[in-house]
């Protein structure tokens, strides 16, 4: 215990000398700024500091100071230093905490820096969507998204005798339910049965739906509980259906690793994942043996999602606005986002990256560059994190999500404790 204790004194010490010492201009004219992330890994820590360097190369004048609390403090020390006014000058924020800091005032408007930006024509239609998508105002400049999409192993289907490529959820779940065999343990699909499992299964779910409110994903335009719709229940019944007749019964405990060791395997030959899956799975097969394909459409005519994604802003508090928006705009070119980008296993936000960088241009990105550049039948969603509803959300719906898999509640029932607790 004293050890633990020591270290977050030494911890909290190092990030003290670190805001200590940069947020203004000094009397030698230098600029100190400070940058904090919050999603930081190893290498893409090391990526960031080598353009860090770079940039102060090009400007000897900025000096930036970068600061990488561990993964999992991260958001939690940022909140607090944005809350206690520290001198930050460049803010990491993710998809799930964006609006809470623009409610509190504490992320600078970005419009008058975005109109003189020749970097922002080239933003993808879902990145500057993302821009605004808290408050309506472009309080961030995405650097990354997660997108789903559909790994096929294109090996074991060809055995099979598959070889059509799914354009319909319909059409996926009847293939896959035409080729599981689980006396050959052959099953169709891999799902996420735990750690926060609606990630997933909304999406499969609600892309039947048409009408939504795409601004808060549990509500049709009309202002209706999309769990009182009775297209929901049937399509949540199908999804349940194809549980019991296409994955195997151990998938009601899966998350992402026993996904990817299913799909590796052969055993459920599609996956629904992240483009941060590619570089997981090419440790196990060859790209011969895989592709991915743009999510099959549900009966919408759309598929719908939530892009993850990571972004940066500016403190509202910041004394260095000026330098920090010309270092954004810096680490957020073409170049320095996918040379990020490839490291952490995430979608650049640039078109021209997926039409001029052959790692984005061809193989299996193909299929996220299709999904981006179509916002009509690839439609962006939001979750409705400023409810006070949503915090708990995860933990009920993971509970009667995998009761309905298990034949513990029936879809009607489930369906039934999801709309009573979102009303």
């Amino acid at each position: 215990m004293k050890r633990i204790l020591l270290s977050v004194l030494i911890f909290c010490m190092v990030l003290t000398l670190g805001f200590a010492r940069g947020g203004q201009a000094g009397s030698s004219g230098r600029i100190e700024l400070n940058f904090i992330e919050v999603m930081g890994s190893p290498p893409r820590t090391e990526v960031i500091k080598e353009i860090i360097a770079e940039y102060e190369r090009l400007h000897p004048g900025v000096t930036i100071n970068l600061i990488s609390p561990p993964y999992e403090q991260a958001d939690s020390r940022l909140t607090m230093s944005l809350n206690a006014g520290e001198p930050l000058d460049i803010v990491e924020v993710r998809d799930l905490t964006a609006s809470r800091y623009v409610l509190n005032n504490q992320l600078e408007d970005l419009t008058p820096y975005i109109n003189r930006w020749s970097g922002w024509s080239t933003i993808l239609p879902t990145g500057k969507d993302l821009a605004v998508a808290a408050g309506g105002t472009p309080y961030m400049i995405p650097q990354f998204l997660y997108v789903p999409a559909l790994f096929v192993r294109t090996d074991v289907l060809a055995k099979l005798g598959i070889t059509k490529t799914p354009e319909t959820l319909d059409e996926l779940f009847a293939i896959c339910k035409q080729i599981t065999n689980p006396a050959q343990n052959q099953y169709g699909f891999t799902i996420r049965g735990r750690g926060n499992p609606f990630r997933q299964s909304d999406l499969l779910t609600i892309s039947e739906l048409k009408d939504i409110d795409t601004t808060s994903f549990y509500k049709m335009k009309d202002g209706t509980n999309i769990f009182d719709n009775p297209e929901y229940l049937a399509s949540f019944s199908r999804f349940v259906d194809l549980f019991k007749n296409a994955v195997p019964s151990d998938g009601v405990n899966w998350g992402f690793n026993e996904q990817i060791t299913s799909f590796a395997s052969g055993i459920t030959p599609y996956l629904m994942q992240d483009p941060d899956a590619v570089p997981v799975v090419d440790e196990h097969l060859r790209r011969d043996q895989y592709t991915v394909v743009p999510m099959p459409v549900g009966r919408s005519g759309a598929f719908y999602y939530e892009p993850g994604f990571g972004s940066l802003g500016i403190p509202s508090h910041s004394k260095n606005k000026e330098a920090a928006w010309d270092f954004i705009a810096f680490i957020s070119n073409p170049e320095n986002n996918a040379k990020i980008s490839k490291v952490y296993g995430a979608l650049p936000v640039h078109s021209t990256t997926f039409a001029n960088d052959s790692y984005f241009s061809s193989g299996v990105y193909q299929a996220w560059a299709t999904v981006l550049n179509s916002p009509q039948k690839y439609v962006t969603v939001r979750y409705p994190y400023t409810s006070d509803k949503f915090p708990g959300w995860s933990q009920i719906h993971e509970q009667f999500f995998q009761s309905s898999l298990l034949g513990q509640n029936t879809p009607a029932q489930t369906v039934k404790t999801w709309s009573d607790y979102w009303k």
